[in-house]
């Protein structure tokens, strides 16, 4: 589970907490320089190399990232957390504690859902986006190399999504410092392009980015779908909060990585004013000949580790979506005693794929691009409908001051989407449907998942009524038995199945249900709730966060409700594999029942999710319809 905020700021220093932030939660957006404003002007809708859109991009991209970032993100939505925690599913699990049953709660559920399907359509593009847009420096600086770029990008993703399984606790410790790095030597270069053209500077002048909207408005707005490209990654800062806390993320954003985006931005600007046949790849082009080489290097290693990031950022949502119930379970490994270190082998192997797949079919980042932003945009426009249940619902903000907020919020993310939706013939219809498919997939587990309860509960048999018969008609034996139930009522079907052909029960019955909160994590102290029926039946609940680490058998440990102390050599674990028949009557499309029953299929097992022994445990089957 990862630091909470508050732990995380007393735990050490803020500017090292801010550096260590650096490799994290800024590498997305950090390596945004590499492509944005050549897809700006050289990309597939570029804009006239002149000094009104120059000037006007540059504006655009500056009060972007004063909007976007600083005040929607930064300033606002860091204070919408769940217990120190950030990120769509985190304010979704907040959100979700207050609106159930509310008229807006299942449209806020299902759009909190499709933002989490978009993360994972953005996760698979940014990999490829950003070690392509650094290693094609290399044909930037030695044209006849341009056939080994896609080679070498394939071979580092490899590498990359091969390495995950080592965990990154060790290299981890390097990427701050790697990024202050970076950051520092494009705010060097930009420094250097603006001392060549000094009013440059006055583009961070709103006006001119109005200017550029009046002259040029159709233009303009193309141009949003490249400019947008400098905020990519801001959500991250959000997401991520819980690993640092939000002032070390402020700080690092206002006294680095904001002025360095900016100063090289303004560099960019400058050199294109100067030498237009730069707007190939401006961001090479801006290093002097003998630190061409250099900058390649600094910035590889910038988008390995914002890939790095992202892959990450892809097994902690990946868990917090199994844990609520979005997901069907799957292997975590923990890759060290670190918290939040985890490695999901599926979910690796198959990013690695859609990542190297889109690497071998848009060929360079420049094609990319046209994929890049509607899954960003679209996320953003979903977190401004989040944060207006917050502002108006949870918080009780007055309107004239809340209104006013979210409506330059939704004015501009509305904005970015619609100029991105343009993008959609060249490459932009990638995204929509990976985001398509993932949220039927999620909503399709989450949808199966709930008729499974449904259905069991309503054939179940009341556990009063069960261990009273069950007592007298059976032949005790020594020993613990625990049949895991989904349902916090009712006698699991394992037991039933258990009694009527075995004809045995355990001098001790537990029926044990994982309850997983709308919460990062639940306090050790209020982890297990037992309820004593009497003659050797308990029913225990364990409750963990959905950050939490669900460690059934460690758990049990420090349990002393349930008569004696746990031994796991004494205990049994009984477990139900459902097997679904077509209904007559079915609760959701076929197509999706059978989807459903594919991926239950292929789900994790309960033995290996909830870390119960091997030698332990013993699955009895049974068959429903939903």
């Amino acid at each position: 589970m990862p630091t909470s905020a508050g732990v995380a700021e007393r735990s050490s220093g803020l500017p090292k907490l801010a550096i260590g932030a650096l490799g994290v939660v800024f590498g997305d957006i950090g390596t945004s320089p590499l492509y944005a404003m050549r897809d700006t002007f050289a990309g597939h809708h570029p804009l006239p190399l002149d000094r009104l859109h120059i000037f006007g991009i540059v504006s655009l991209m500056f009060w972007s990232m004063m909007i976007i970032v600083t005040l929607k993100y930064l300033t606002v939505m860091m204070r919408a957390d769940n217990k120190g925690e950030g990120g769509s599913l985190a304010l979704l699990a907040l959100i979700n504690q207050q609106g159930a049953g509310r008229r807006w709660g299942k449209g806020v559920v299902l759009l909190g859902v499709f933002a989490t399907a978009l993360f994972y359509g953005d996760a698979m593009i940014t990999p490829a986006i950003s070690v392509l847009g650094a290693i094609e420096g290399i044909a930037v600086y030695q044209p006849e190399l341009h056939v080994a770029v896609v080679p070498l990008v394939v071979l580092i993703l490899i590498g990359l999504f091969l390495f995950q399984a080592r965990g990154t606790e060790r290299v981890a410790a390097f990427f701050g410092p790697i990024m202050l790095v970076y950051f520092l030597t494009i705010a060097g270069l930009g420094l250097a392009g603006i001392a060549n053209q000094p009013q440059v500077i006055g583009a961070l002048n709103p006006l001119h980015a109005v200017a550029m909207f009046t002259a040029d408005p159709w233009r303009g707005f193309v141009a949003m779908g490249a400019a947008v490209l400098a905020v990519t990654g801001a959500e991250a800062l959000y997401a991520d909060m819980g690993h640092f806390g939000r002032k070390p993320i402020r700080l690092g954003w206002a006294f680095l990585v904001l002025p360095a985006l900016v100063l090289n931005y303004l560099g960019q600007a400058a050199l294109l004013l100067s030498t237009p046949a730069a707007k190939a790849s401006p961001f090479f082009y801006l290093a002097p000949q003998w630190f061409q080489w250099p900058l390649l290097v600094i910035a590889s290693l910038a988008a390995i580790i914002a890939s790095q990031a992202v892959i990450s950022g892809t097994f902690s949502v990946t868990q917090q979506a199994i844990q609520l119930g979005l997901v069907p379970r799957m292997a975590i490994r923990h890759t060290s005693a670190a918290a939040g270190q985890i490695f999901i082998p599926m979910i690796n192997s198959t990013l690695m794929v859609a990542v190297i797949l889109l690497v071998l079919v848009f060929k360079s980042s420049s094609n990319l691009t046209a994929t890049y932003g509607i899954a960003v945009t679209g996320a953003m426009l979903i977190d401004n409908v989040l944060l207006a249940v917050v502002l108006l619902r949870l918080w009780q903000w007055k309107p004239i001051v809340a209104v006013p907020l979210l409506g330059l919020f939704f004015f501009i993310d509305a904005g970015y989407l619609g100029a991105n939706l343009t993008k959609i013939p060249e490459g932009g219809w990638v995204p929509l449907l990976m985001g398509l498919a993932i949220f039927t997939l999620l909503t399709t587990w989450s949808r199966g998942r709930q008729l499974m309860r449904a259905h069991m509960a309503s054939a179940a048999l009341p556990l009063e009524v069960f261990t009273k018969s069950a007592h007298s008609s059976a032949t005790r034996v020594p020993g613990t038995a625990v049949f895991m139930a989904s349902s916090m009522t009712g006698v699991p079907s394992a037991l039933l199945h258990n009694i009527k052909h075995n004809k045995v029960l355990h001098e001790r019955v537990v029926i044990m249900t994982v309850q997983i909160e709308d919460m990062p994590a639940v306090d050790p102290a209020k982890r297990a709730l037992v309820k004593d029926f009497g003659n050797g039946f308990y029913r225990l609940t364990l409750r963990f966060g959905f950050l939490e680490d669900t460690d059934v058998p460690l758990a049990l440990r420090d349990v002393a409700m349930c008569g004696a102390p746990f031994d796991m050599m004494r205990t049994s674990f009984f477990l139900s594999r459902q097997t679904l028949l077509p209904s007559d009557t079915p609760g959701m499309a076929i197509w999706r029942e059978k989807l459903f029953s594919w991926m239950l299929r292929n789900a994790t097992s309960a033995m290996v999710f909830f870390k119960l022994p091997t030698n332990r445990v013993v699955e009895l089957g049974s068959q429903m319809k939903i």
